[in-house]
């Protein structure tokens, strides 16, 4: 056992159940790259005032949960808790805004870190899959990446999730909003940390999850009765797009999120499944982000879905994904030369497409047959020196026990039919 363990609130994904996360990463990727969205990484670490101006001052994710470093060059740096940022910092820096041919779509996996009090479905090192479309504001796209992310959900066979709708306005409305709900909260017996926040970023205070805070926001005034027009009309198109793709979703007047940048669009995927952290998944309209960290307007929408909480989500649901066998075949060599020519086999049915796996060490064949029986995979294939003198392997079914000797010329071909 080593000395070490991982951090506190970090895990390791680990064989076989790595496998269903590598699944989950894949069924959210696959309708973005259907869809016109490239592909993006960016480093783990960014600049602390990038997260600052556009996560935005007043959130717990600056304040509380950032993961900062200096460097010996002097440098304030963070490890980055959300993906937004990051992505349309390294958009801005490529210029792919003036290629001329927006939006720009892009989507993105990686992990992600939060100093967090860690629970079940809350950790500090976190993955997710995200997508952006920077450069166009328009409804579509907002309907089209809450479909991509409806669409990825149920392809893993998820059904009880439900997705949160919201508007916050813009820079037209959203003041006078701001204003209205100060004057209420201004009102409220708040504790003065939650008091402070009235002046800074007051919709903060509608995403408080303590009841004791929850209970006096009853009245609270809403975001949807001060949209201007622009705003409401452009939120009812989304609502209509998505009743057209067929995507149910329920209006949330409270549903804030916990970023700063966020605009217009607002939603929130969530499965009652998961108990408190319900969350599996959101993202929104971020029309002014690019402005606040030194580009052009650019207005964008995009998502994050959170890997770890859609596991989660198929565990609470008793989803068992239909995962590719690591092993499809095993070899098992009896003697040195019979070693090598399977591993020539073993070579060749890989470059073919099948997952193929060799008992190493010089194991007897008792525990080399233990082994391809916990490999998983569908067949043996036994060589020893008799049957390399034969020119034949033995290729035996592990479900039904049968077993046929093939030419060692045709083992490839045969093995590829009997698994396609």
């Amino acid at each position: 056992m080593s000395t070490f363990k991982a951090p506190k609130g970090t895990y390791d994904l680990l064989p076989p159940g790595s496998a269903t996360y590598l699944a989950v990463r894949e069924a959210i990727a696959a309708p973005l790259r259907r869809s016109g969205y490239g592909y993006v990484e960016t480093p783990g670490f960014e600049s602390v005032e990038l997260f600052a101006r556009g996560v935005g001052e007043s959130t717990d994710i600056v304040t509380k949960e950032m993961y900062t470093l200096t460097t010996k060059g002097g440098d304030e740096l963070a490890l980055r808790p959300e993906g937004t940022a990051s992505v349309l910092r390294a958009a801005l820096e490529a210029n792919l805004h003036r290629a001329g041919n927006l939006p720009v779509k892009l989507w993105y996996s990686g992990s992600y870190y939060r100093y967090e009090r860690p629970q079940k479905g809350r950790y500090r090192h976190f993955s997710q899959v995200g997508a952006e479309a920077v450069g166009t504001e328009d409804p579509t796209l907002d309907a089209e990446l809450i479909v991509l992310a409806c669409d990825a959900y149920r392809s893993l066979g998820l059904t009880g999730f439900r997705l949160l709708l919201n508007s916050l306005g813009d820079r037209t409305c959203r003041p006078v909003y701001r204003a209205a709900l100060q004057d209420f909260l201004r009102g409220l017996d708040l504790d003065e940390d939650t008091r402070a926040r009235i002046d800074i970023n007051p919709l903060r205070v509608l995403d408080d999850k303590r009841e004791s805070v929850q209970r006096q926001l009853a009245g609270a005034p809403m975001m949807r009765d001060h949209l201007c027009a622009e705003c409401k009309a452009f939120h009812e198109e989304v609502r209509a797009l998505l009743t057209e793709a067929g995507v149910p979703f329920e209006d949330d007047p409270r549903l804030v999120r916990g970023l700063d940048y966020y605009t217009r669009t607002t939603f929130e995927f969530v499965h009652d499944g998961l108990g408190a952290q319900s969350a599996i998944g959101g993202g929104g309209r971020y029309d002014g982000l690019s402005e606040m960290i030194g580009g052009p307007a650019l207005p964008s929408v995009g998502w994050a879905l959170g890997v770890d909480r859609t596991v989660l989500a198929l565990e609470a649901e008793g989803v068992e994904l239909e995962l590719a066998p690591a092993t499809e075949l095993f070899a098992v060599p009896l003697g040195d030369e019979a070693r090598r020519a399977l591993f020539r086999l073993v070579t060749e049915l890989r470059r073919e497409g099948v997952a193929a796996d060799l008992a190493y060490g010089g194991k007897g064949m008792k525990n080399a047959m233990k082994s391809a029986d916990r490999s998983g995979a569908r067949f043996a294939l036994l060589l020893g020196d008799r049957d390399l003198a034969e020119g034949v392997a033995q290729l035996k079914d592990l479900a039904s026990g049968e077993q046929q000797a093939l030419p060692l010329d045709r083992v490839v071909a045969e093995v590829r039919a009997e698994l396609r």
